[in-house]
């Protein structure tokens, strides 16, 4: 795969900083997971989790949309971390209430039985993919992402989104919990049911949003989760909603409100307030020419993402 070179520019002279990455895996999983929210919106639920057929998940995490998240480390440039990754992600389909056990125990019985099932992901870290895996994740229907990494200097990490697949969300499976409803239980409409239900005018609105969201960079993946659409790098940068009965779209962007003059009816601080998707400002877009107004606030949340 092609390489990245990093430069370090003093007194009108540039000097090439060498990468490396690290031999041992264990260092480097040490490192993600001790890091693993601020690098890639995932908390960590177990590492080497051992699974009932006698395998071990590098990392088990729950991410930013409350999806299950698997972490495979590539130990060597002849392993085939994919394969691997891919037989504990259908591992995992399998045993989903023991996954909702885990995260209940660890993050409580509301984050438990909010799992959202619709777009479980792989994660496969390396210092390298060769051309092979990055053809390969394209050829198969999963929530597929291969990030390389590389160190620079004592303090420098650089992360490299290299590929990345998407498929639409499977079937919300109904995993009952002791004494609670599931997320797919039907107190909630799904995305998908809502979007259903748009006018002509809405959908042409939300169609010149995500043109203008897909258009910000080539690294942008797009997500129908259960309750929302994600547009997002490595992270979220809009979570968008939609109010069919007002005929308002929300976006949610990580943006601090205090940076923005914010507008009633626009622009609204949420920090504080529960909504579905991440980010603390919320944007409504009621008219086509909202959209126009909102571009500064988009992109400046993608650039942050």
């Amino acid at each position: 795969m092609s390489d990245i070179k990093l430069f370090r520019i003093k007194a009108g002279q540039i000097v090439e900083l060498t990468g490396t990455t690290d031999t041992i895996e264990k260092s480097v999983q040490t490192l993600f997971e001790k890091n693993l929210e601020a690098l890639l919106g995932v908390r960590v639920l177990a590492s080497e989790f051992t699974t009932s057929n006698g395998g071990r998940i590098d990392t088990l995490g729950l991410d930013e949309n409350g999806c299950p998240v698997i972490l495979e480390y590539k130990r060597a440039s002849n392993e085939n971390v994919i394969n691997q990754g891919l037989f504990y992600l259908d591992w995992l389909m399998d045993h989903r209430k023991d996954f909702q056990w885990l995260v209940m125990e660890k993050f409580g019985k509301k984050e438990g039985e909010a799992v959202d099932w619709s777009a479980p992901r792989l994660i496969c870290i390396a210092g390298d993919f060769n051309r092979y895996d990055n053809h390969a994740v394209k050829q198969i229907q999963r929530n597929i992402e291969l990030i390389r990494y590389r160190r620079f200097e004592p303090d420098l990490l650089m992360l490299d989104l290299l590929a990345a697949t998407s498929v639409e969300g499977v079937p919300a499976v109904a995993v009952g919990m002791p004494g609670g409803e599931s997320a797919a239980s039907g107190k909630y409409k799904t995305i998908s049911a809502v979007m259903e239900g748009l006018d002509a005018a809405m959908i042409d609105r939300f169609e010149a949003l995500r043109a203008y969201l897909l258009a910000l960079g080539d690294d942008i993946q797009e997500r129908t989760l259960l309750h929302y659409i994600v547009f997002k790098r490595i992270k979220n940068f809009a979570c968008v909603e939609f109010r069919p009965t007002t005929g308002k779209i929300l976006v949610f962007v990580k943006v601090d409100p205090a940076s923005v003059a914010l507008e009633q009816g626009f622009t609204r601080d949420v920090s504080n307030v529960g909504h579905s998707g991440t980010g603390d400002l919320e944007i409504t877009l009621s008219k086509p020419e909202d959209l126009e107004r909102a571009m500064p606030l988009l992109k400046r949340s993608y650039e942050n993402s």
